[in-house]
């Protein structure tokens, strides 16, 4: 009888955006071993993701969401993984919690970085490279320390006929028809206000896309009702024709692939929304504000177009959650050159000017 093949985990990040960066490097770790049995454990808000990610043969959804409160679900998380008996673990989070629970599962090799004090849990310990990488980069990193041959890679993220229907109902729920032509906005930011361009200068953006002809489809989590409701409100204000459509809160993950998939484009603040966008391979225009666009810029599908915007001022990058002064990293990104961007991946700027980008 022939040997059983290897069964192999992935440990997802935990974040959206930092979940598509970390696909270049679980496609170098399905190239390692293609007869392998891979599977990826995750937090359950991502398990459409990784569902929707060629190559993977199996997911695990976990329970632990990062919460102290929260620490009764290691256990049941490690009982989850041992059930599988995964042979070899990598670990992209950083984060002790990663280590203890396939350790506790009884995963004889765990790989990973050294960090969080959990070297003494690592079977293969890898030391973390030097700052300023990419983040897609930084997760190949760990591959090549693992003897992995890594190579250049796009994520590539499809939604399934099932996304494809729920998003068509739901666009149609707010007034869009199939082969109606609208442009995707996420004004939103997981990390804080400071990433986040003005909810005005996005109204800005709808009135004159309207003018165009095209729609506007507002998405967003829960928690990015307030920057939708500011956008209606300087529409309102401003009184114009522009009433975009709000599905902010009201999409699955796999819900929003397939709007994304549906749209002619997508304009976005540095978030996972963005990442999405691109690995989905929506055309994009991703706005920079205090962050390092170096180090998260959109990984985009093959044959993906994005264009990144950002403001020059000396206080940029400052990597802080609220801006304490002017937000001038932000409010200098004028909507004209947002405009540019979006009709030139459209291919519709009959001038072809150049836009200053990243």
């Amino acid at each position: 009888m022939p040997d059983a093949p290897r069964r192999l985990l992935v440990v997802s990040p935990n974040w959206l955006g930092d979940a598509v960066m970390a696909q270049p490097a679980v496609q170098d770790f399905r190239r390692h071993d293609q007869h392998a049995h891979l599977g990826v454990a995750v937090r359950r808000g991502l398990v459409d993701l990784w569902r929707a990610t060629p190559g993977m043969d199996e997911v695990i959804p976990l329970a632990y969401d990062g919460r102290l409160r929260h620490l009764s679900a290691w256990a049941s998380d490690a009982a989850r993984i041992a059930a599988r008996r995964f042979d070899c673990a990598v670990l992209l989070p950083n984060s002790f919690a990663s280590a203890w629970v396939v350790r506790r599962a009884g995963v004889a090799e765990r790989w990973g970085y050294r960090a969080d004090l959990r070297t003494p849990l690592l079977t293969r310990a890898v030391p973390k490279p030097p700052n300023g990488l990419h983040q897609a980069e930084y997760y190949q990193a760990l591959m090549h320390g693992l003897g992995v041959e890594t190579r250049p890679s796009h994520p590539s993220l499809g939604p399934d006929r099932d996304a494809r229907d729920r998003a068509a109902w739901l666009l149609h729920e707010v007034g869009l028809e199939p082969g109606d032509r609208f442009v995707v906005l996420a004004p939103g930011a997981a990390y804080g206000k400071a990433k986040q361009w003005p909810p005005e200068r996005f109204a800005e953006v709808a009135t004159c896309l309207r003018a165009d002809g095209l729609a506007t489809v507002i998405i967003g989590s829960g928690a990015d009702q307030e920057a939708a409701v500011e956008i209606a409100a300087a529409l309102a204000a401003s009184g114009s024709a522009a009433k975009p459509a709000n599905l902010v809160g009201q999409t699955t993950l796999a819900t929003l692939m397939g709007v994304l998939a549906a749209s002619r484009a997508c304009v976005s603040n540095d978030s996972g929304a963005m990442h999405l966008a691109g690995a989905v391979g929506t055309p994009l225009v991703a706005l920079f504000g205090p962050t390092r666009e170096s180090e998260t810029a959109p990984l985009t599908r093959a044959g993906g177009r994005a264009e990144g915007l950002t403001h020059q001022v000396w206080c940029r990058p400052c990597m802080l959650r609220e801006c304490p002064i002017d937000h001038r990293c932000m409010t200098g990104i004028d909507p004209s050159r947002v405009l540019v961007s979006v009709k030139r991946l459209l291919g519709s700027d009959p001038c072809g000017n150049p836009a200053n980008g990243i």
